[in-house]
């Protein structure tokens, strides 16, 4: 699942869609991407995975901004051209090594709710870790009781299971519910493990020296954990591991991601994507589109540089970096004269 672990500029309109489990939680228009698109108008998609911005005139300029990759998200004081300072949006993020930061300006100064909006979208993401993670030694048992979480609900609780990743092993309480399993120990309520269905790379019943073992082997992206439990007798074990399976495939054909927001304002959202708006949108070869992720790059400097005077666009603009020119950010397609130059 890329879609909260990745930035990504200028996709096709099938990464656009939402995927399973995604819903929009709120959409604005008139927001400009002040980073990269100044003076266009566009629309904010608010999901509950990422935020997506693209242009009115032209959907095929877009971003795709996933919430694992913030840093920070604040809003703040940003300066004008012919108009008085504004409120801003403003997004640092980090993917692949790489710092970005995002401007979105609300065209409309009456309307501040993408700022509410994504800040509370993104506290409920960041709040919710436990249904799309694996958690080790987590603060989950209470009382000598699993923390429920909302949307949580329990499908079977067996006692006396050996956890097996030491050699002596160890015995506690396995839990199954319908968006992860939970194992905690007996003696050491702290010693335990949460692991969502996202991350499970598989679920199989293995022979160890321990005998018939439960097996379950989380993704790469997780950190590739193999769990193994033993559990009494072999009809029990067979009859959790075909239940964990069913609610496995249950779980990827609706995943519960448990990021919860309702907005503040009462109009209703659609909750799909017009397909009319990209269906006759040509894709773009990777190589055809301008660099512009020099654009968003974040080289640790403050990024409130003094706006000076363009003659290429004729307006004040933000200054530029060094090796930098308003033609090549200006330009969609580079020219022949900017290709050779490269």
């Amino acid at each position: 699942m890329w879609q909260n672990n990745e930035v990504r500029f200028d996709i096709p309109f099938s990464q656009i869609e939402m995927r399973l489990g995604e819903v929009i939680i709120d959409k604005l228009e008139n927001i400009e991407d002040n980073k990269g698109n100044a003076g266009d108008r566009g629309r904010l998609l608010i999901t509950n995975l990422r935020i997506i911005w693209h242009s009115s005139g032209y959907p095929r300029i877009n971003l795709s901004i996933g919430y694992n990759t913030f840093v920070s998200v604040t809003t703040k004081a940003v300066a004008r051209v012919f108009s008085s300072n504004t409120q801003a949006l403003y997004i640092l993020s980090s993917f692949r090594s790489c710092r970005y930061e995002f401007l979105f300006i609300n065209l409309d100064p009456k309307n501040s709710r993408h700022y509410t909006s994504v800040l509370g979208v993104y506290r409920s993401y960041i709040s919710s870790k436990l249904y799309r993670e694996i958690k080790l030694r987590g603060a989950i048992i209470h009382d000598k009781r699993l923390t429920i979480l909302p949307q949580e609900n329990i499908h079977s609780t067996l006692h006396g299971v050996w956890n097996l990743s030491t050699e002596q092993g160890n015995v506690g309480m396995f839990i199954v519910t319908n968006v992860r399993i939970v194992w905690f120990a007996d003696m050491n309520h702290q010693f335990n493990v949460s692991l969502s269905y996202l991350v499970f790379a598989s679920v199989n019943i293995r022979t160890s020296k321990f005998g018939p073992t439960l097996v379950i082997v989380s993704s790469e992206a997780s950190g590739g954990y193999v769990l193994g439990f033993r559990i009494d007798p072999v009809e029990k074990l067979h009859m959790i591991h075909k239940e964990i399976k069913a609610l496995l495939a249950t779980y990827n054909r609706s995943p519960i991601f448990g990021v919860d927001y309702k907005p503040e304002h009462n109009a209703p959202v659609e909750r799909k994507i017009d397909l009319n708006e990209f269906s006759e949108v040509e894709e773009i070869a990777e190589d055809e589109i301008s660099n512009a992720l020099g654009v968003y790059f974040n080289d640790g400097e403050e990024s409130n540089r003094i706006p000076v005077y363009n003659n290429y666009v004729g307006l004040m603009v933000e200054e530029l970096k060094e090796d930098t020119t308003m033609q090549q950010l200006w330009e969609l397609i580079p020219s022949t004269s900017s290709q050779n130059s490269k």
